[in-house]
């Protein structure tokens, strides 16, 4: 799983609140790329989720970029107090089309919702309307207050295993087609020679007569 976002939107805060459940009011930098590992039950199963924590600085974009072809799925993380981090998303997008699978799992998340009113620049609406516009899953989200924070993070594991197992699902059904075309298609040429042989003793027959 990646986290991708501009600079200093908070992602290694939530990041640090889903796996150590803390939180610190001290800035967060990331360098290159880092990440933390929390292993969660899901649906009765234990499932260990590796977050990559990736830098929003630009000079570390080829390094980020990299990362995201393996990535199963991915946080969008905006500042619900800076309107640039939001407009940023739709870059954060085209980056991830360009160099993720088709079908990576994403999320888009609007972060320090615990911030006052008078501050916040992007509204929660904005926000759903552009998750709407990508088909995607929109949640706020402080990490200071822990709002949200389990909830994006157990909805974006739900999601891809999900996706896999409808993957594994279809991979079984075309296995079973593909194996009864095979059986078909060798009952088919039994048959056919079964009545090439009946042919074959008919007119063997007829010339004994």
């Amino acid at each position: 799983m990646l986290s991708c976002c501009w600079a200093g939107v908070g992602k290694s805060c939530l990041l640090l609140r889903f796996s150590d459940g803390s939180f610190t009011t001290s800035f967060i930098t990331t360098i290159g790329i880092d990440f933390k590992i929390r292993t969660i039950e899901l649906d009765g199963k234990r499932i260990k989720l590796q977050i990559w924590d990736t830098a929003g600085q630009e000079r570390f974009r080829t390094i980020t970029t990299a990362y995201y072809r393996g990535a199963m799925g991915i946080l969008l993380v905006y500042d619900v107090t800076d309107e640039s981090s939001f407009n940023n998303i739709r870059n954060w997008i085209r980056n991830i089309e360009q160099h993720a699978s088709d079908n990576v799992n994403k999320i888009l998340v609007g972060n320090k919702a615990d911030m006052d009113e008078s501050k916040r620049a992007v509204p929660t609406s904005k926000g759903q309307a552009l998750a709407d516009e990508y088909g995607i899953k929109f949640f706020e989200t402080s990490a200071k207050t822990n709002l949200n924070v389990e909830e994006v993070f157990f909805s974006i594991a739900r999601d891809i295993k999900q996706r896999l197992a409808d993957t594994d699902s279809k991979a079984e059904v075309c296995h079973r087609q593909s194996k009864l075309t095979n059986k078909t298609r060798e009952l088919g040429l039994r048959q056919l020679l079964k009545n090439h042989l009946a042919v074959e003793l008919e007119q063997t027959t007829l010339r004994m007569r």
